[in-house]
């Protein structure tokens, strides 16, 4: 992280702070859009939390059921109390933990617009219900934050999160004397119990010579340390146990087996609120030690799972006897969440990268699809470009490579050091930099679909346990990418066929500017049925059409040709004489789909526009003074319901320096809004446009102001500029 970056994000240090002691949470940190406006959160100011639990909140997507992003979503403060699950929330980060905290969110805006949110965790303690102190607090916060927020952004020095979490700082506190730490210390040793202190990582900053010795590792190997990096200990019962105290706040206790007959207890103690210091405290005793039950600690469990909670409240997890992989079960459940979220197959490396490295503690990572018998790469990390290139577009055939090979066979290749890769093939380990390898076949549906290359910057070996790791990830993997193939190649269909039926591009007609866009709905095929066109007409006159063929689906969008065709080959004649033959095609083909269409015949000579609707939104004018009105065309039937009907016409003026808009419903439509009221939402930002701006520019504008990107219904306008 650059200093830029750290010292404008230290800007909402004191805010976090403040909300932090007011609201009496243990934890808590700050969200923020990346870029503003997009769709992607980035977890950008973290307080009390250790990085490995931050971790997966890094980059969270807007439309995830992660409770930040439902926060902004919503735009409303999301409330979950202690003993809700957290699986509805659909997290990476919080589907596998059940532990007792409490957790809210709240959006921060400033002037209708949303930069981020807040987002505070609770000790189990929080009563079911916010006090009106601390939803006055949060209330607060956010306002303030929004301020700051949208002040910076108007400077042009916007707020971003970097790529990682800026931890926030404290404000300086009062250290203890010299004389006092020592009498600390020496208090600590005199115990007849064990000690250590833990620091938010998890590491040991303090140890005395009792746990020390009933561990089994002396005191200088044991500073700087993480207890479950231990042998001696139970990685995943220390490890959960830990992650219990720091969340819950209440103290944890487990049992382990030190020797044949020799128990340790271990009871983790929290600080209740957030004070700064969000470590441990944590006391070891041998059940040697335990002839009788002492006040205040916890029986021991004897090794066996599913322990009570001793007379201090400490909650047991478990034993020795449970399985040592069971972080590792939690990291494979929150990559499997997070790839719920991978859409396409060029979301894959961003969201699975960190997380995976993490998991294996890899420095590399590559992932590649096979497509028309080549390897071709998606993405990686780690890497330099140059090599990268060199290995893209391999043939499977014909250039047999680490990946290749191992797709080939279908088996999982591991090479230990940068001399079993070199005696195979020769030159990989200098190309890529890396000194041990894991590529992983991707095999889904019992086809191969592309390759996961793992790599490390030291040599390193692959045990049993870190194979079937690794196997097991390959599966997720596979069955993730599988998916985002599926969708990529529907997507390109949909977008060549869409393409198909829609003007390649528009013609130029001597005194008119023109520009459409065109927009798809974001759900199912992506096809939808409607269209736009503008046609060249003899004496320099012009006709321009915009339709909307009911359904989102291939029928929709091939009716929607066969209709844009029609108006086509009847342009020139009056606007009513148009839309009545249209309608005759339309029953005649009898589709069992309906179509609105607005027509416009435009003559140039005149600077007239004559005018004839089948069922669509009015138009929108543009005067050259810049005002803007709604051009009410009165509607006839949707085209293809009565074979004998008429469409009334319209004529009115079409000055030069005027803008005529034609659009789908689309552009205006928000469920549970008037349509008149969106109409009018949209003259207000076509007026609003500049006419010193190019007629594209004015169109991308009026694009963007559609209601949402998400929208259920495809949109499609015409802007048509008179010189």
């Amino acid at each position: 992280m650059s200093d830029t970056a750290i010292s404008g994000l230290e800007a909402l240090d004191p805010f976090l702070y403040d909300v932090l002691q007011e609201c009496g949470a243990q934890s808590g940190g700050i969200h923020l859009l990346f870029p503003p406006a997009g769709q992607v959160l980035g977890f950008a100011v973290k307080a009390g939390m250790p990085d490995a639990l931050a971790r997966p909140w890094t980059r969270l997507w807007v439309g995830s059921p992660a409770l930040a992003a439902e926060a902004v979503r919503e735009r409303r403060m999301v409330w979950l109390p202690v003993g809700d699950s957290l699986d509805r929330l659909g997290s990476s980060a919080e589907a596998p933990y059940s532990y007792g905290f409490a957790c809210l969110s709240a959006p921060i805006a400033s002037a209708g617009a949303v930069w981020g949110s807040l987002t505070l965790l609770f000790p189990a303690s929080q009563p079911p219900r916010l006090t009106p102190r601390q939803h006055a607090a949060v209330g607060k916060c956010c306002a303030a934050l929004g301020r700051l927020l949208a002040d910076s952004s108007a400077r042009g020095r916007p707020l971003l999160p970097a790529p990682e979490p800026h931890t926030m700082r404290q404000p300086p506190t009062e250290r203890p004397t010299e004389a006092n730490a020592v009498a600390a210390a020496d208090f600590a040793q005199r115990l007849p119990e064990g000690g250590m202190a833990l620091d938010p990582e998890g590491r040991i900053t303090f140890v005395t010579a009792r746990a020390a010795e009933l561990i089994g590792v002396p005191v200088e190997r044991l500073r700087g340390q993480r207890p479950w990096e231990l042998p001696q200990l139970s990685a995943s019962l220390f490890k959960d146990s830990y992650r219990t105290a720091l969340l819950s706040r209440e103290p944890t206790a487990f049992t382990v087996l030190r020797h044949p007959d020799t128990r340790l207890s271990f009871v983790l103690h929290p600080n209740a609120l957030y004070t700064g210091d969000s470590g441990l405290s944590v006391r070891v005793s041998s059940s040697r030690d335990q002839k009788r039950p002492q006040p205040g600690t916890p029986p021991t469990t004897g090794g066996e799972a599913g322990g009570r909670p001793g007379t201090d409240g400490a909650r047991a997890l478990g034993s020795d006897t449970a399985p040592a992989s069971l972080e590792t079960m939690y990291e494979l459940i929150n990559l499997a969440a997070t790839l719920t979220q991978a859409v396409e197959v060029a979301d894959m490396v961003e969201l699975i990268a960190d997380p995976i490295m993490a998991m294996v503690d890899a420095q590399g990572l590559a992932l590649l699809t096979l497509e028309d018998g080549r390897l071709q790469n998606v993405g990686f990390r780690g890497y330099a470009a140059d090599a990268m290139r060199q290995l893209d577009g391999a043939q499977m055939r014909w250039m047999p490579t680490p990946a290749s090979q191992a797709l080939s066979k279908r088996e999982a290749a591991f090479y230990s050091t940068p001399e079993e890769m070199d005696a195979v093939y020769d030159g990989m380990s200098t190309l890529t930099g890396k000194a041990a390898w894991a590529y992983l076949p991707l095999i889904a549906s019992d086809r191969p679909v592309g390759c996961c290359v793992i790599s490390y910057e030291r040599p390193r070996t692959f045990p049993p346990g870190l194979r079937a790791v690794l196997t097991s990830l390959a599966g997720l993997l596979a069955q993730a990418l599988d998916r985002a193939l599926l969708h990529d190649a529907r997507s390109n269909f949909a977008q060549r066929l869409q393409a198909s039926f829609l003007p390649g591009v528009l013609p130029e007609v001597p005194g008119l500017r023109a520009a459409a866009r065109y927009r798809s709905t974001t759900y199912g095929m992506e096809i939808g049925g409607d269209f736009y066109d503008l046609i060249g007409l003899s004496g320099g006159n012009a006709a321009a059409a915009v339709g909307d063929v009911q359904g989102h689906n291939p029928t929709a969008a091939a009716l929607m040709g066969q209709v844009r065709t029609a108006v086509h080959a009847t342009a020139g004649v009056a606007p009513s004489e148009v839309l009545s033959r249209t309608n005759q095609l339309l029953i005649d083909l009898n589709a069992g789909l309906f179509t609105s269409c607005l027509y416009a015949d435009i003559d140039l000579a005149t600077h007239r526009v004559r005018l004839a609707n089948a069922g669509h939104p009015p138009p929108l004018l543009r005067h050259p003074d810049g005002t803007v009105s709604i051009v009410r065309v009165p509607p006839g039937p949707l085209l293809g319901i009565v074979r004998a009907t008429e469409y009334p016409t319209i004529e009115i003026p079409l000055p030069p320096g005027a803008e005529l808009l034609m659009y789908t419903d689309g552009l205006v439509e928000i469920p549970g809004t008037d349509p008149d009221v969106s109409t009018e939402r949209l003259a207000r930002v076509l007026a609003s446009t500049s006419r010193g701006e190019s007629v594209d520019t004015r169109a991308d504008i009026l694009l963007e102001a559609a209601p949402s990107a998400g929208s259920a219904d495809d949109v499609a306008l015409l802007l048509i500029s008179v010189d």
